[in-house]
């Protein structure tokens, strides 16, 4: 295409966003790779400057294993699931906060917008409670397993990041909460961009992952538009995997709950975040109510 006609077919979303809230959740590569997650921020800084009310969640999993390591300290998944005592907590949040965070806001101001790091537990922004014992298999026996310090949301309170979006900065939130009892616990990054997306009554929801979208069980199609009940249907069938049912499952609760449109993306391909918004074919998968 000329470079006219991609501006001309751009037009019409920019107006349809402008003025709106849209949530990205930053996840897999962008979190250990500098060049991909600087190009997600400058992307996202177009978008603010385009008149998009921007709301930025990250993870990063596999950093805090990293750090665990360089520390000395062996990280503990039971089926599958992290195990995350008070020594964790402390590494996560020293990597998703002193570190990750941080990162993200100076990556914003290089870029020329203003940023600010957040926790959920700033302006009681996510309520959490510890999460009950979970029933996980380990060698083909039902076991209950206590996470730790892994929490499930209970309360999203929007009024700190509405009063920064409405006063043109960046929120970024590191999936760190708060409990009734003034301790920290860790959250599912996932879980929470969905949650704070519901919250904001944003008009998107999108999350950058390492893959191209929601896809079929044979990994060779991906599916660029969902309904609701087509991506539970995919769910049940075993179409999708592990490592995706928590990113699914955030998208249709959003959708369910008042977020128009819920897309799932590849970060690692530069300007994927663009094109799936402001082209009528995207890169990855949409999902609505119908």
């Amino acid at each position: 295409m000329k470079r006219e006609d991609v501006l001309m077919e751009a037009l019409p979303y920019i107006q349809q966003f402008h003025g709106k809230t849209i949530v990205i959740k930053l996840g897999g590569h962008a979190m250990v790779d500098p060049v991909v997650l600087e190009n997600a921020i400058r992307d996202a800084v177009l978008l603010h400057y385009v008149g998009i009310r921007v709301v930025l969640v990250h993870g990063g999993g596999p950093e805090i294993s990293e750090k665990m390591k360089q520390m000395g300290k062996e990280s503990v998944f039971v089926g599958g699931l992290r195990v995350t005592d008070t020594e964790t907590l402390e590494i996560a949040q020293m990597v998703l906060v002193g570190k990750i965070n941080a990162n993200i806001v100076s990556l914003i101001a290089k870029c020329g917008a203003r940023g600010v790091g957040l926790s959920g537990s700033d302006g009681n922004i996510i309520l959490a409670k510890k999460m009950e014992l979970q029933k996980v298999e380990v060698g083909g026996v039902q076991k209950d397993v206590d996470l730790g310090h892994v929490g499930e949301i209970e309360y999203i309170d929007p009024a700190l990041l509405n009063t920064l979006l409405d006063t043109q900065y960046i929120p970024v939130v590191a999936p760190i909460a708060i409990d009734r009892h003034g301790g920290s616990l860790n959250i599912n990054a996932d879980t929470a961009a969905g949650d704070i997306a519901i919250a904001l009554r944003a008009y998107k929801l999108v999350n950058m992952t390492d893959v191209d979208g929601v896809m079929d069980k044979d990994r060779t199609k991906v599916f660029r538009k969902l309904t609701v009940r087509e991506a539970n249907d995919l769910q049940r069938s075993g179409a999708i995997g592990e490592g995706m049912i928590p990113k699914v499952m955030s998208v249709i609760k959003a959708v369910e709950n008042g977020v128009s449109y819920s897309h799932i993306i590849n970060g690692n391909t530069e300007h994927n975040l663009i094109l799936e918004l402001f082209t009528h074919d995207g890169v990855g998968s949409m999902i609505s109510l119908s």
